[in-house]
C-alpha cells in the first residue's frame, strides 16, 4: 500500500518534578539541602530518511508518544531524561500542523529535519533555592508539560523525471525497461494505483530517478479518476516525457488525448506548463504509431520521439535526450 498523506498525533514527555531532600547522615549536623532536579522529558523529531519511500507506517500508528522525564532524588540525583523519538519520513515530505495548517518545514533533502513536539524541562530541586540567607528552602517546581500537535504529513515524491499520459499510455512499462522499478503492468487501465520511482542510470557516472504519475484523465484537477491524488507528485519533477498512445482502446483522438492532460496540468499548476517536456508516441510498434509521430509534431511545431518498450527502438534516443536536458538545467 502507498500512502502520500496521513495526519497524526504527537506528544512530547512532561519534564520530572523537582525534589525537595535534605542530607541526614550520622555525625553530620545541618546538613542541608540535596534535592535533585527533574529531568527533561523527551521530544519528537521528524527527519527525512532515505530508503523511505511511503508514509505506509504511519498510517498503522496514530499516535506517538515520548518518554517523560525522571523526578528528581535525594543525595542531588536528578532524574532521567526521557528518550527522543524520530519518525522517520521519505525526503520530500512536507510538515504541517494540524490545527493551524501552517507548514512547519518542507523536509526536501535526505537528513533535514524537525523538531515537531519539544519535551517539557525537568523541575528545580530544593538545592537551587539555597542561598546564604535561606539555607533550609522547601522550594521545588514542578515539571514543565510536553508539547502536544496534530501533524499532517504531505509527501510529494522527488524525481528528475515524470511520466505523464493518460492511463495505459505505457508509462508503467517503460519505467520497468529503463530501470530496475517493477509496476504493476497489464493492458487494461488505471493498472496502477500509486506513483512508481525508478533510477535510470545513463553512464557509469550519471543517473536520475524517473517517476510514474498515474491516473491522469480529463477532470483530474477536479478530483475525477486518481489523478487528483497524484498530481502533486508531478510538481517537484524537473522535465516531463509526455507518452501518447498512438491506437487507444476507447478509440479517442492521440492529439486530443495530449491536448487534454495538458489542460489539466494547467488548471492545477500553470507553473507546471512551463516544465521541459519531451513528447514521445509510445507503442512504436503499432501501425499508426509513425503516422501519429508526424502528426503530433506538425501540430506542436516541435520534434516528437517514437519509442517502443517492446522493441526498445528510441529508448536510448529518450535517455539520452532526458540526461542532456538535466545537464543543461
Amino acid at each position: 500500500m502507498f500512502v502520500d498523506e496521513v495526519e497524526i498525533e504527537i506528544d512530547a514527555g512532561d519534564g520530572g518534578n523537582g525534589c525537595c531532600s535534605f542530607r541526614r547522615e550520622r555525625y553530620v549536623s545541618k546538613g542541608g539541602p540535596d534535592g535533585g532536579d527533574g529531568g527533561n522529558g523527551g521530544s519528537v523529531y521528524i527527519t527525512a530518511t532515505p530508503g523511505v519511500d511511503s508514509l505506509t507506517e504511519l498510517a498503522h500508528r496514530k499516535c506517538w508518544r515520548a518518554d517523560r522525564g525522571g523526578h528528581g532524588e535525594g543525595s542531588m540525583r536528578h532524574g532521567k531524561n526521557g528518550t527522543d523519538i524520530v519518525i522517520r519520513v521519505p525526503p520530500g515530505t512536507i510538515v504541517r500542523d494540524g490545527t493551524h495548517k501552517f507548514v512547519l518545514k518542507d523536509l526536501i533533502h535526505e537528513g533535514d529535519q524537525v523538531l515537531a513536539a519539544r519535551g517539557g524541562r525537568g523541575g528545580k530541586g530544593n538545592t537551587r533555592f539555597k542561598s546564604s540567607t535561606h539555607q533550609a528552602p522547601r522550594e521545588t517546581t514542578p515539571g514543565g508539560a510536553g508539547e502536544h500537535r496534530r501533524v499532517i504529513l504531505e509527501l510529494k515524491m522527488i524525481a528528475d523525471v515524470g511520466l505523464i499520459g493518460l492511463p495505459n499510455a505505457g508509462k508503467s512499462t517503460l519505467l520497468s525497461r529503463l530501470s530496475h522499478a517493477r509496476p504493476r503492468i497489464a493492458d487494461y487501465p488505471f493498472t496502477t494505483r500509486h506513483p512508481n520511482l525508478g533510477r535510470v542510470d545513463v553512464d557509469r557516472d550519471y543517473g536520475f530517478l524517473m517517476a510514474d504519475i498515474p491516473g491522469l484523465i480529463e477532470g483530474a484537477h477536479l478530483g475525477v479518476g486518481l489523478g487528483h491524488e497524484f498530481l502533486r507528485h508531478v510538481e517537484r519533477t524537473r522535465t516531463l516525457v509526455h507518452l501518447v498512445e498512438p491506437e487507444p482502446q476507447d478509440r479517442t483522438d492521440p492529439l486530443q488525448n495530449y491536448l487534454t492532460i495538458r489542460d489539466e496540468l494547467r488548471e492545477y499548476d500553470v507553473d507546471l506548463t512551463t516544465r521541459t517536456e519531451i513528447v514521445a508516441i509510445s507503442k512504436g510498434e503499432l501501425p499508426s504509431a509513425l503516422e501519429q509521430q508526424q502528426r503530433l509534431a506538425e501540430h506542436l511545431g516541435q520534434p516528437v520521439l517514437l519509442i517502443s518498450a517492446v522493441t526498445g527502438a528510441g529508448l536510448r534516443e529518450l535517455v539520452y535526450k532526458l540526461a542532456q536536458n538535466l545537464r543543461a538545467e
